[in-house]
């Protein structure tokens, strides 16, 4: 639902995967924004309405993404596919990052635009930190790029878990992804990917940023 041109390109983007799509919006004009060989379906009407959804096919659909530009549209449509019609794969994207949160204890997927943008933008002025990469559905586990203390490289990854109290995920390394065995050795420019409980996300980050403290 939405086709602004984060709409376009998502159902684009699907289209090229192999999938068949159906993108909804309430204006008409907005489907310039698709390419002249898009396939799928362009359906004209309110992403919650349920005559709209079916005209889309939602009863046969494996996921839905709710992508307009208001908050309380794409929230109430995704509450709609998931809870009326049983699509279990319903993101919904929220501007406002306060409601993204409520919406995940809510146990709905969200991405929060503004609250992302700025943790991207944030990351590239200081490089020293933690972005957050994925929150499960009630918001408490959290997957973050973690930055590390110099120090750490040369170490085994299994000094950095003990330390912090989280779980490497996964590093990048060189642009690929490498999943880490219990004596993987962090490298310089890895990029590291932590498994860890929201409420942890600041000591972990104070850690992983600092001296180890067997170095001291």
């Amino acid at each position: 639902m939405g086709c602004g041109r984060v709409g376009a390109t998502l159902a684009q983007s699907l289209e090229h995967r192999g999938h068949s799509v159906a993108v909804i919006d309430q204006n008409a004009d907005a489907f310039r924004r698709l390419d002249a060989d898009f396939s799928g379906k362009r359906v004209t009407g309110l992403g919650f309405d349920r005559e709209t959804l079916a005209q889309a096919g939602v009863e046969d659909a494996f996921a839905f993404a709710a992508v307009s530009d208001g908050d309380n549209s794409n929230i109430l449509a995704a509450r709609v596919v998931r809870e009326t019609y049983g699509v279990t794969n319903v993101v919904a994207r929220i501007y406002d990052p306060h409601r993204a949160e409520i919406y995940q204890r809510l146990g709905i997927p969200t991405v929060a635009t503004v609250r992302w943008t700025a943790d991207q933008v944030l990351r590239r002025m200081l490089p020293m930190g933690a972005t957050d990469e994925y929150r499960d559905a009630s918001g408490q586990i959290v997957m973050a790029q973690v930055d590390v203390h110099p120090a750490w490289i040369g170490r085994p990854l299994a000094g950095l878990e003990a330390a912090t109290g989280a779980r490497v995920a996964y590093l990048t390394r060189y642009g690929d992804g490498v999943l880490p065995a219990p004596d993987t050795v962090l490298q310089e420019n890895d990029a590291v990917h932590l498994l860890l409980h929201a409420t942890e996300l600041a000591k972990v980050e104070r850690i992983a940023t600092h001296i180890p403290p067997e170095a001291d």
